[in-house]
Formats: C-alpha cells, sequence, structure tokens
C-alpha cells in the first residue's frame, strides 16, 4: 500500500480537495490506500492566533472561529452539492462547537497551557479530514476517518513538540489500519499520550504522521504532496535558476532539511530509512512531473554538489584564551551550561591550538547562551586565563551538501576561493567526517550573494567550468 500525504496549500478549498482525492483514489493498491491531510492553508495559524486571543480576553477569538465555520462549510457545500450536505455540516459545527467551548474556557481562565494549545491546534486537520471523508463517502467511495489523536499516533506529554513511542505507535496503526478498505483519511500533526491527552508532533509535522504510518504498515512507497515540483539545489526566493533533484539520499535529505530546506519535515526520514521505505515529493499542482525519489541507494548525478541550504537568524559565541589550552572537560563544561539553558547548537568549531571555542545558535537563545556561558567561565574570567565571550549577532549559517563530496579533492578549495572572489567573509567553518556537509557562517547582509554564487560555482552548467 502507498501512503500519500498533502499539505494545507494542497487542501486550501473545495477544487484542491475534489484534486487530491482524484489523485489518492488513481493510486489505490488493490482498492486500498492512507491519505494524510494537513489543515487548510492558514487554519494553523488562524487557531493559535485565536487561542492567544481567548487568554488575553480579546474577543477577536470569535472572529477567527467564524473565518473557520464558514471555510469549512462553504467548501461542504460545494464538495457534497446538497446531496449530503446536511450529515457533514452536522459532523463540522460539531467539532466547531468543542472549539467553541475550549477557547471560551481559555478566555474564562485566562490561561492556554501548552496541553490545551496543542488540543486546539489539531483542530485544523480533524476538520479538513472529515471533509475528505465526507465528500469521498458521498461521491460513491468507500472512505473512513481515522483522529490520529485518538491512540494511533502515540508519544509522551512534551507537549508542542512529542516524541513518539515507536512500538506503541506502530502495533496502533497496523491494528487500526489492517481491517480497513478503500481510502483511509489520517489527521496529520496530532498525536496523543497513552492515556489519550492530546498533544502534536510540532509545527509542519504532518509529514512525520506520514512516515509513522508507512513505516508501520510497511508501505511500498510514502508521497509527500506540494505545491513544488520536488526537492530543489537550493531555496528559489533566493537563488536563480535552481534544478530539481531527481534523485537524492536520505542522509541527504536530512541535512537538507535540518539546514533550513522546508519541503521535507526533519523527522521524516528516519523511520522510513530504518525499514527501507522510499520517499517520493510530489507537486500537487503539476501531478505528471516525476518529482524527487529519496531512497537510500539513489542514482549518481553529475555534480559534485547536491544542494545548497541555509539557516537565517544565527549569532556566533567566542570563547578565546589559555585557560582552555590542555584543560580536560572544558568542552563538556561549555555544552553543559548551553544544555543548562535550553540553547541548541547549531554548529561548533575549534582551533587546534585549543585556544578558542566557537558555537553558533539561533539568534533567539544568544543572550540566555551568553549569560549562561558568562556564569560558567566567570572564575577563568576573573583570573584572566579567558577573554570575555564575544558574542556577534545577524549571521548567516550555509550548508553546502553532497554524496559526491565524499573523498572528492578540491571541493572546499573551490567552494572558499569562489566566496573569496566575491569578497564574502567567512566567520567560522565546520565539516562533519562524513563530508557530506561543508558549513560556514557569514554576514546576514551577504547571504544572497554567498548562495548565488557558490550555486553557480558548483551546479551552474550542470556543475562544470
Amino acid at each position: 500500500m502507498v501512503v500519500q500525504k498533502f499539505g494545507g496549500s494542497s487542501v486550501e478549498n473545495a477544487a484542491k480537495i475534489q484534486e487530491v482525492a482524484r489523485i489518492a483514489l488513481e493510486h489505490r493498491v488493490d482498492g486500498k490506500i492512507a491519505i494524510v491531510l494537513s489543515a487548510m492553508k492558514g487554519c494553523t495559524d488562524l487557531l493559535l492566533t485565536a487561542a492567544r486571543d481567548a487568554e488575553a480576553g480579546r474577543d477577536s477569538y470569535k472572529d477567527a472561529l467564524a473565518v473557520l465555520e464558514k471555510r469549512h462549510l462553504d467548501a461542504a457545500h460545494e464538495l457534497t452539492r446538497g446531496t449530503n450536505y446536511e450529515g457533514l455540516r452536522h459532523q463540522i459545527e460539531g467539532q466547531l462547537s468543542d472549539l467553541r467551548d475550549i477557547l471560551h474556557g481559555v478566555e474564562l481562565v485566562k490561561e492556554c497551557s501548552k496541553r490545551s494549545l496543542d488540543l486546539i491546534a489539531g483542530f485544523g486537520e480533524r476538520l479538513n479530514c472529515q471533509l475528505m471523508t465526507g465528500y469521498l463517502n458521498g461521491a460513491g467511495h468507500e472512505a473512513h476517518y481515522v483522529d490520529a489523536s485518538k491512540n494511533f499516533i502515540i508519544t509522551n506529554d512534551h507537549h508542542g513538540a512529542a516524541d513518539v513511542d515507536f512500538d506503541a505507535t506502530y502495533a496502533a496503526v497496523e491494528a487500526t489500519l489492517r481491517p480497513l478498505n478503500g481510502v483511509m483519511v489520517i489527521t496529520g500533526f496530532v498525536a496523543s499520550t497513552a492515556e489519550g491527552r492530546p498533544t502534536t508532533l510540532g509545527r509542519n509535522g504532518s509529514d512525520y504522521t506520514a512516515s509513522l504510518v508507512g513505516a508501520a504498515i510497511r508501505a511500498e512507497a510514502v508521497e509527500i504532496w506540494k505545491d513544488v515540483d520536488g526537492v530543489l539545489t537550493a531555496d528559489p526566493r533566493f537563488v536563480q535558476d535552481t534544478l530539481v533533484l531527481e534523485e537524492i539520499s536520505m542522509e541527504e535529505a536530512m541535512e537538507m532539511s535540518y539546514f533550513g530546506a522546508k519541503v521535507i519535515h526533519p523527522s521524516t526520514m528516519l523511520p522510513l530509512l530504518e525499514r527501507g521505505i522510499n520517499l517520493k515529493i510530489k507537486n500537487t499542482l503539476n501531478p505528471s512531473v516525476r518529482g524527487t525519489l529519496i531512497r537510500q541507494n539513489p542514482k549518481p548525478h553529475p555534480y559534485p554538489i547536491t544542494g545548497i541550504a541555509s539557516i537565517t537568524g544565527a549569532a556566533l559565541i567566542n570563547i578565546e584564551g589559555s585557560g582552555m589550552i590542555g584543560i580536560p572537560g572544558f568542552a563538556s563544561r561549555v555544552f553543559g551550561a548551553l544544555a543548562r539553558a535550553s540553547v541548541n547548537v547549531i554548529m561548533i568549531s575549534q582551533a587546534s591550538s585549543e585556544h578558542s571555542i566557537c558555537i553558533v545558535c539561533r539568534e533567539a537563545e544568544a543572550e540566555p547562551a551568553l549569560a549562561a556561558l558568562r556564569e560558567e567561565l566567570k572564575a577563568e574570567h576573573q583570573a584572566k586565563k579567558l577573554k570575555d565571550c564575544e558574542l556577534v549577532s545577524g549571521l548567516e549559517v550555509i550548508a553546502v551538501i553532497g554524496e559526491n563530496m565524499r573523498g572528492r579533492p578540491g571541493i572546499t578549495g573551490k567552494l572558499f576561493s569562489s566566496l573569496g572572489s566575491k569578497n564574502v567573509n567567512v566567520l567560522a567553518i565546520a565539516q562533519g567526517s562524513s563530508e557530506r556537509n561543508i558549513s560556514f557562517v557569514i554576514d546576514s547582509k551577504d547571504r544572497e550573494l554567498a548562495l548565488n554564487t557558490v550555486h553557480s560555482a558548483f551546479l551552474g552548467n550542470g556543475g562544470r567550468p
């Protein structure tokens, strides 16, 4: 069986829901297919805004409810054309009534806990999946609505971005889907604890839901349907002449997703990698295009690199001085202090002289990181063994990624020579031992120049001079 996932822009209105249904029906295997749906485009943001407004005691949350009601009831009317409208309307209004009660409760207590926010945020997926199920059944096709927050995708209670219990989830998914036929319409993004408390997998977590379902049932393939033709060699908002990648490895895809390539949720590949299941990226707006196949052993391509990705809004903290030279456990103290401050380190670089360490984190976490390091290293600073930690903000981390970089001399030289020719200053560099990623830090003002320079150097003219 195939598992397909459709994003918010693919199901944002009745016409697009009908197109998604057509695609799903065409790809049934032995009459069965599982589809995972996001909320209609913009609905999750609307729900989160409504929750914040209710918490603040603002009546504007009721306006958000009215918008949600109109969008979904209009879509229901158009999808059923009156034949099954009343039944579908009753289901949608039931969901909206529950949502209205929850938001009213938030308004009364003036508090929206993370647990409540998870519950509220998942209504977009539930409403959309009920629309799709109602449309398919009304059109004479067997379809089943599966709410993933009803002991289907099972997680811990880390609300906002919960961790999956894989064994329990795989058993629950297989037991739920095995007896069903036709189209199984599954809510993306939402989950629950073993005790049934609603959680979520984090923003854009519907991709992850699809991969968990695919891994659980050992699907032939998992397909992620977006509004782009596949995985691109770079972000087309900043880079000219990007290419669609025909095939890439799971490891390359994970590297690219981590460094800001938003086509794929970062956690999506791991369950599929463990079970040897291919992942396809397809375009709902252009379904005839082949898209990108992500697999364990992709066919070779002629380019020296696979793609470029970047993280904007980064900051660098430099720790420098003789007080760290030859001192066992110094790095452990640095990263322990950052962990206690809940700071995620994007990149690290250390000189072989052990005279300096620089860490790169999100700009929003820079001040807590700086405070934590100053507190941890206060004694060394007072003893003049270390300089005061230096913070540089307004930076961009760029990653050059590709399996073809491994064991290939000259890649690093060509990379920094091309940047130097355009007067792009590099503040820090890191390369993993896998050799499939070279990361470097630049000033954010040089982002577009650097991305286009690197893309042209390696991927212009097929990556050849």
